[in-house]
Formats: structure tokens, sequence, C-alpha cells
């Protein structure tokens, strides 16, 4: 190990202390033990620890606190406040505060006045016409996102990145294999790059396929009434349509409403209840979302959907930023962040 690649965790492990410990020890501030202090001082010396001075003169200068910066519709979906709670628990182990910058605030102030509240910014799901995201990028700050701007403002510092063509993917995939000929996505509006990576994947499988794929756009966060009214449309104009992937969070159970509206059963299969009823009205139908929460695992039946893993979500662009702050990591890194598929019943079983 040399000095370049020894970090304060290494440090404050040898010396068999916490990291705020052998912090406070070699800044000789803090209530340390002298023998404490004089411990992490020697283990610092004999690993040839030399501490980073932008990081110093962030450490010293700076605010004690990060902005969070989450899209308009953020406040009554769960997948955000997730995230944001996973943003602050990483955030409190580094010593730092996390500061919820509201829309309407951060849009009408300046880049100066956030930069001088915060040490840096966490931007999540940027779009390209908020206009708070431009200011937030160009505010003197170490900037980390939540998945890619696209727009044309300045880079920013690092980001976090998810797989969402793959993940849409993985679930068309999904309904093809559980027998769908004939799937739709009810694609989100907007310009994140989650939205736009959604819509142009739908597109593109369908093609790529030879699958004719229903592509019908809703509100980047509609209601489940909002994914009840363009679904019954759909299935009324096109009752083919035999799967429906819901994009955004908390909205499947409206796509659930909709298919026991017009009688048609939930899940693999054909109903016993056939025989009473034209066959046509009741073709099964696959239901999957892009995004699981409290919504699809206590539907009736359970929704299949792609777990971004929110509050990890969260903790990865803290982590991201923190890295940058003490001068951990460098400028212009960009982290994967995994997420996983889970198969319930809308799509895998037959309605009880």
């Amino acid at each position: 190990m040399t000095s370049r690649n020894v970090t304060l965790l290494d440090v404050a492990r040898a010396a068999g202390v916490s990291k705020s410990t052998a912090s406070d020890a070699l800044q000789g501030s803090g209530r340390v033990a002298e023998a404490t202090r004089n411990r992490v001082r020697a283990a610092a010396e004999e690993l040839g620890y030399r501490p980073n001075s932008a990081a110093r003169r962030l450490r010293r200068a700076g605010t004690g606190a990060i902005g969070l910066h989450l899209p308009q519709t953020a406040t009554r979906l769960d997948y955000y406040m997730n995230l944001a709670f996973g943003a602050v628990a990483r955030a409190q182990e580094e010593g730092l505060d996390v500061v919820l910058l509201a829309p309407a605030s951060v849009a009408g102030a300046a880049s100066g006045p956030v930069a001088s509240r915060v040490d840096g910014l966490l931007v999540i799901d940027p779009e390209v016409d908020d206009s708070a995201v431009p200011g937030l990028l160009d505010a003197g700050v170490p900037v980390v996102t939540g998945e890619r701007y696209l727009g044309p403002a300045a880079a920013p510092t690092g980001a976090v990145v998810c797989d969402n063509a793959a993940s849409l993917t993985a679930l068309l995939d999904h309904v093809t294999e559980r027998g769908a000929r004939r799937p739709a996505v009810l694609a989100p509006g907007g310009t994140s790059a989650w939205a736009t990576a959604l819509r142009a994947t739908a597109a593109s499988w369908g093609r790529e396929r030879g699958v004719d794929v229903a592509l019908r756009t809703v509100p980047f966060a509609a209601t489940p009434a909002e994914a009840e009214e363009t679904t019954l449309a759909l299935l009324r104009t096109d009752p083919a349509v035999d799967a429906v992937i819901c994009a955004p969070d908390g909205a499947a159970p409206g796509v659930l409403r909709a298919a026991a509206t017009l009688g048609r059963p939930v899940g693999p299969g054909t109903s016993p209840a056939a025989t009473t009823h034209s066959r046509k009205a009741l073709t099964p139908l696959l239901v999957a979302s892009c995004v699981d929460g409290t919504a699809t695992r206590s539907a009736e039946p359970p929704v299949t959907a792609v777990d971004l893993r929110p509050a990890a979500y969260g903790r990865a662009c803290a982590e991201l930023l923190c890295d940058i702050l003490a001068g951990r990591t460098a400028p212009d890194t960009v982290r994967r962040h995994a997420w996983a598929l889970e198969t319930r019943a809308s799509t895998t079983a037959g309605p009880a």
C-alpha cells in the first residue's frame, strides 16, 4: 500500500478507532485522548498516509451539508422518499446533513446562494425542462446526478446510473416468455433519462423482435386513476393486448382495476368463468411494473416489478458525492447501480 492510495479509513482501522476519531486526531480537533491521538498519528506515519489537500480545504471551509434536489412530483412517490432516506443515512456517516431543496426556491435562486449553503449537490432524475437544473450544475460545488442529464448545461461532477433499457427489456422478454403476443407499455412522459430510455426501448424492442408493442404515454408520476383510464381506453380499442407494463411508481393498481372492469383475468391461464362469458372478454392479461414498491407488493394479485432498490440508490449517490468531496474519487466518475426483477402472480400464476 502506497501513500497515494492509503485512506483515512485505513488509518482508522490500523489505530482501532472510528473514521471521525482518526480525522479529529490528525487535525488536532475534537475531544480525543492524547494516547489515542498519538496512536492515530503513529498509524498514519507507518502507513504513509498523506491527507488530500483539496479535501482538507473542503473540511475546513465547508458548510457540513449537501443539497438534495428531487423532481417536483417526488413528494407523493414512495420511490423518491426511500431514495432520500438512503442518501441521508450515507451522508450522516460522513458527518454531513442533507438539505432538501424545494423546487420553487431553487428555480428562483441564483447558483451563488445555493452553493453558499452546501458543500455539494445531489440532483436526482434531472429533466431537460426543469429550469432549476442548469443553475444547480453551474453552482460552483461538486454535483452528482442520479441518472444522466440529457440537457445542454454543464456536465455533473459524477453520476450514478441504472441500465433502464435493460430493465424494460427484461420485463418485455418475461411477459412474452409467459405467453404474451401483444404487449403494451404505459411509458412515462417527460425529459428525464429514465423516461426517455423507456420510451425508446419499448419501440426498439418491438422492431428488433418483430413484435407490435402498443406504446402509450402517461404522466411521469401517473396516479392509479390515470393508469386505469389509459388502460381502459387501450383495452377497449385494442382487445388483442395481452400484457400491460406500467412504468410510473404506484400506478399499476390502476391497470388491475381496468382489467377487473373489463372482465380480464390477471395472470397466465384461462379463468374457469370462461364458459359463461365471451372468450374475448376473458383473454388473460399479464401486468407488470417498471418500479417496485408497496403498491405492487400489496396489490391483488401482487404485481411483477423491477426493484430499483431506491434506498441503496440514494445511498450510492450520496457515497459518490462524499467520495468526491473527500478526494477519495476523481471527478467525472460514473458508477452503476444494479436492479432486480421480482416476478409475482400477475405474470406467473393464474388468479385464485
